[in-house]
Order: C-alpha cells, then structure tokens, then sequence
C-alpha cells in the first residue's frame, strides 16, 4: 500500500501530521511532520506531507526530488523564533542602549541573552532563530569598535536615565560588591594575575566591581586587575560614578570586605553615605563592655547600638556601629561554635595534632582550651555588626539592616552573569576584547533585570517559553501561509507584563 497522510489528535488538542503505510496489515510510521495548532498550520503540514509522498522518492526523509507534476509544492520560506527575538531587541531599545548604533553589538548582546557562548558559535545560535547572522570578521570589529568607542559609558549612561526615570528605583541606595572570573591559561600578563579567588582557585583572573541600583539593576561595572585587593576597587568605582553623574546625597552599601578606615573616611570626603558590615571577629570584644552593662540578653530582631574609633592619629574618626541580634543566626553561630570548641579540645586531649584553631591557647608545654574566649564568643553568637556614618535620627538601626540586607541582589546579579550569562569562560586574552566581553554581559544583564523586573520571571524561563514560539511561513505553490505557535498561559502572561508598561 503507497504512503499516506495522518492526522493524529494530541493530548494538548494540537493535530499531529504523520506520513504512514501499511505494510502486511501493520501501520507503519514513515515520518513525524509536526503538530498544528490551526487551521493554517494544518493546511501547510499536509500540503508538505503530499509533497513528500508525490515526490516518489523509496525512502522518507532522506531528501526529496521534485514533485511529479501536478503535485502540491510545500515549501517552508522561513522559520524563525520572531517574538523571541522582538522581546529582546525592544528591551534593548526600551532602555536606551540603541544610542549606541551597532546592530552587530546588539545581536551579540541579545544572543548572550538566548544562549551564551563563544563569539564563534554565537553565529549559529542566531542563524538558528531565523535572525541574519554576522560573519566572524563583524563580530571581531564590533568587539574592537566597543572598546575603541566606550560602549560601556553609553551603556552605563543609559542605564543610569533608566533608574532615575519616574517610576524607577532611583539611586539613593546603591550596592557594590566584587567576584572573581578565573581563565585557563598557565601564565599570567598584566590583567590577568593569580589572587584571592571567590571560587578557591589558583589559575590567573580578572577581579570584576559591580554597581547596582537597590532593585539589583546594574549600574556600572569596572575590570581590576586580579590580584587586586578588595578594599581599593571600592572608592574609583563609586567616586568616578558620583563625578560622572553630579550625584551628592547617596547611600554606599557594601560587605564587609570593604571595610577601611580609609575607605570610609574617602566616602564621607566625597559627601556620601555608608553602609558597610563589620567584620563578626569584632563583635566579642566590641560587645562585651555593653554586656559588662546592660546583660548579654538582646530580644530575637533587637539591635545594640556602640561607637567605634576607627583611624589612626588625625584620619581617626568616632563610628556608629549598629549590632542585630537573630535567634535563627544564633543557632547556626552556635553549631559552628561546639564544632570549633569540639576540634580544640581535641587539640587539647592530644587526640588531633596541634595546629591553628580557635579556642587553643598554649602555655609552655601545656595545650589547652580558652574557655574565657569561647564565653565571650557564645555571648556574641547571633550578632551581625554594620559600621554606618548616617544619623540615627535619619535611619534607625532596623532601617539600616534592612538596608543592608538589599545587598544580596548584587550578590544575585553576579550569578545570573555567571550562570545565564556565562561571562565565563572569556575567549579572549587581550584587555581591549576582554572589556568588550564584559560590556556585553553588563548590556545583557540590564536586559535580564528589567524583564525579570517587569514579569516576575526568571530570564532563564523568559527565553525557554518565547523561544517555543516559532513564526513560520510556509510557501504552497506560489502562496505564502504565515502560522505561529500558538502561545501558552506563561507566554501570554510574560507578555501582558511586557505590554502593560507601555
């Protein structure tokens, strides 16, 4: 029996369209054309079907002559993930960033957005969503054209007039924090520097400052080199950010790896604000005279509030350190705790050899516990400090933790960089492509915040339910038919999202 066409109802209600014969009393499917979701789509499928079984050709899907005369010619003319593509490109030009006028820039910029990987292969993931894709030789003068030309400071300008416009988040409160990018490469050069690795590594690296706005939309974003200490990235990011844009009152929020005297004494030179966490080996000792006082017991969410001297001769200056107390950080304080006291007293036992732990103290010959230390330090267990130069009358210590506590949208803007954006692993040695590089994740990164800002989704479910919608046009004999995917309930409400800000 020759082959025939299929129709198929699916689970979902879609119409799938096969190509079958019957051999020896038995169906057999030949090929799998696809499902319809109307009646247009339905029309294209069989029409495609027909022109594979007309074409006479012995085996299905091997590649098909032309077919016999009279037959149905059903050509797919383009096929290509078009509202994809739309989404990305208007939240391009939504936040400014088409000033930059480079239509290679911003095709690499959607692409890392789609799926992030080296320049080369970024050519195929953009051919393969029907987009014109740029030769290699486009992408490497764009990448040269963004450095030459400081994208970053158009980028970093746009975004700027995104928070400040009405409706944004503003800049009163803005986060900084660092992260390491490691390459693999066996030599260092004058960017590239074995250092303190966030990942625990020993290969060379980039050191990478972020800025961000309070709602965890990027700001700005610096390359330091990568044994650079921590402490001095702090103030030419956020000084040079001030300067760029006349910016007076602002509130700096950063760890406690910031931490300075001299950083702290620059930020209040500059006419800011800060927020900046103590370092936890402070608050025993800190503490301990207010216990002395008032009792080591603080209510679950209470704060204490001292006075630190910080500086040395005429840069010492009088800080005000605010101190929270969490039960839920106790406990997890006080299981480190008995782990800590457990290893020491092994220690003590001679039961472990003698090596660095806290809570061993020697005296001669004898290897002992401090348990004088190990009091002050349960007294101190639950407590998180946060140095600050704002009044309390002007924020409170509640307001200043909960301030604080904002910084872990940086922290999630440089996973999302990391993990959906892959800004490693980098491609590329020379400094000039690496800035580049980092130019694109920082462009793309805006892009991810503000859809993820404006939909309640994740950028990862963003692309994964628009990138299943295809537009399709399908040419039958001489007559185009256009049919889409029809879109699900997480498509049509990332879209209402989108379309309700308009």
């Amino acid at each position: 029996m020759p082959p025939y066409v299929r129709k198929v109802k699916t689970a979902s209600g879609a119409t799938a369209v096969q190509i079958a014969q019957t051999v020896h009393g038995r169906r057999k499917i030949l090929e799998h054309l696809g499902s319809a979701h109307s009646e247009d789509e339905l029309a294209a499928l069989i029409a495609t079907a027909k022109t594979k079984i007309n074409s006479g050709q012995e085996e299905i899907g091997l590649g098909f002559a032309q077919p016999a005369a009279g037959g149905t010619d059903a050509i797919i003319a383009a096929h290509r993930s078009e509202l994809l593509w739309n989404t990305l490109t208007d939240a391009y030009a939504r936040l400014g960033f088409d000033q930059v006028g480079d239509d290679t820039f911003r095709t690499l910029v959607a692409a890392r957005l789609v799926e992030p990987t080296s320049k080369l292969d970024t050519i195929g993931v953009v051919a393969e969503l029907g987009v014109t894709a740029p030769h290699l030789s486009s992408i490497k003068r764009a990448l040269a054209r963004c450095a030459e030309r400081d994208y970053r400071s158009q980028i970093a300008a746009a975004c700027w007039a995104h928070v400040t416009a009405d409706g944004g988040p503003g800049v009163a409160v803005v986060l900084y924090d660092l992260t390491t990018l490691y390459f693999e490469a066996e030599y260092e050069d004058r960017l590239r520097k074995v250092g303190m690795s966030k990942e625990r590594r020993v290969d060379p690296q980039i050191t990478v400052g972020l800025l961000v706005a309070r709602d965890g939309f990027p700001l700005d974003v610096h390359v330091f080199e990568g044994n650079k200490a921590e402490t001095t990235t702090l103030i030419p990011v956020v000084t040079g950010f001030q300067t760029r844009h006349s910016i007076k009152n602002m509130i700096v929020v950063a760890d406690a790896g910031m931490l300075s005297a001299a950083n702290l004494n620059a930020l209040e030179d500059a006419g800011l604000e800060f927020i900046v966490a103590s370092r936890t080996s402070k608050a025993p000792k800190e503490l301990e005279e207010h216990f002395g006082v008032k009792g080591t017991h603080v209510p679950d969410d209470g704060v204490v509030e001292l006075t630190r001297q910080m500086g040395q001769g005429p840069h010492q200056r009088n800080r005000r350190v605010v101190w929270h107390y969490s039960f839920e950080r106790y406990r997890r304080d006080n299981r480190t705790l008995n782990a800590q006291v457990a290893r020491a007293q092994r220690v003590a036992d001679k039961s472990e050899s003698l090596k660095k732990q806290r809570f061993v103290t020697v005296s001669g010959k004898q290897v002992g516990v401090d348990e004088d230390l190990v009091a002050r330090a349960r007294d101190a267990a639950g407590f998180k400090g946060y140095v600050t130069n704002i009044d309390p009358a002007t924020m409170d210590g509640h307001t200043i933790v909960a301030a604080y506590r904002d910084l872990w949208r940086v922290e999630q803007s440089f996973r999302m960089a990391k993990s959906d954006l892959a800004a490693r692993p980098i491609f590329h040695r020379r400094r000039d492509s690496i800035e580049a590089h980092l130019t694109i994740v920082f462009a793309a990164l805006a892009i991810a915040r503000d859809l993820q800002n404006a939909t309640g989704y994740s950028i990862k479910k963003i692309i994964q339910h628009l990138r299943r919608i295809h537009t399709v046009v399908v040419d039958v004999n001489g007559h185009q038919i256009t049919a889409r995917t029809p879109l699900d309930a997480d498509a049509t409400a990332i879209l209402d999202a989108l379309k309700s800000r308009h």
